[in-house]
């Protein structure tokens, strides 16, 4: 159960958007489906293994900060043993960066799920950009950490025609300054996601090393960095590029992969 210094500080912040009349068109649903942590409890604490390196800590642990605002989840953060492809732990959320090359995207959000149950989740931040100009800066970096964390929480884009500002860091945007945070609105959808309660828990106890306390196996065979091994497109942005990927696994289990492109690559993965 959430402390009411928490819950108070997630009514200032909806108070505050309501106020500043910041009432953008992100007022629909931004569930990206039924997909969702399954708990037993009204909330919940996801682990999150750490395994990025020292340049990325202040945006991830800010990022962690933001969706810890959240009434129905708070992470829990343990640092793990520096991965350039972290494949995932069952029950977890597993961090990372790497120089993954000029392949078109800033960062990805890999969830696997059974069913509606998200069962492991990854986000993956691509250094070959964020080492430019143009992207190695404090916004850019808070924006697609942010962002791709709250995928793995069942959160898909607030909106993906870049030329609206939302003021979240879940929106397709070409400015990262407004967009460095959740919004009230991501908490509310956070809240609608996860009203109801399931049978049994998909995530991990505090203290495990995830499931069974083994990192899984199945999907490790496949290169889940590259963009041909992420599978169908099934969304679209505003600019007809793809937004979503599936791809079935072995074990009966989905891969989805939300990708964040570089705003100008054009032609992303046609």
């Amino acid at each position: 159960m959430k402390n009411i210094f928490k819950q108070s500080l997630y009514t200032i912040i909806a108070l505050t958007c309501t106020l500043t009349l910041v009432v953008p068109p992100a007022m629909a649903s931004h569930a990206w489906g039924n997909y969702h942590w399954a708990r037993t409890t009204p909330s919940f604490t996801l682990q999150l293994k750490n395994s990025m390196t020292s340049q990325w800590q202040p945006s991830l642990a800010g990022a962690v900060a933001d969706w810890n605002v959240s009434a129905v989840l708070d992470f829990a953060s343990q640092t793990s043993k520096r991965k350039r492809n972290c494949a995932g732990t069952d029950g977890m959320v597993e961090t990372c960066n790497a120089a993954y090359g000029n392949n078109g995207w800033l960062g990805i959000a890999q969830i696997w799920v059974s069913g509606d149950h998200i069962t492991k989740g990854i986000v993956k931040l691509n250094d070959t950009y964020y080492s430019t100009s143009s992207y190695n800066t404090p916004a850019w970096r808070n924006l697609v950490v942010c962002q791709e964390i709250g995928h793995t929480l069942g959160l898909g884009h607030n909106d993906e025609d870049f030329s609206t500002t939302n003021g979240t860091c879940m929106d397709y945007s070409n400015d990262p300054i407004p967009n460095q945070h959740p919004d009230a609105h991501d908490y509310d959808m956070l809240a609608s996601i996860y009203t109801h309660l399931d049978s049994f828990n998909s995530y991990a106890a505090a203290g495990t090393g995830g499931g069974k306390g083994k990192p899984s196996r199945v999907g490790q065979e496949i290169d889940l960095s590259s963009v041909q091994n992420w599978g169908e497109v099934v969304k679209t942005d505003a600019l007809n590029n793809p937004s979503l990927y599936k791809r079935s696994l072995s074990n009966g289990e989905i891969v989805f992969t939300h990708v964040t492109w570089v705003p100008d690559f054009e032609n992303y993965a046609k």
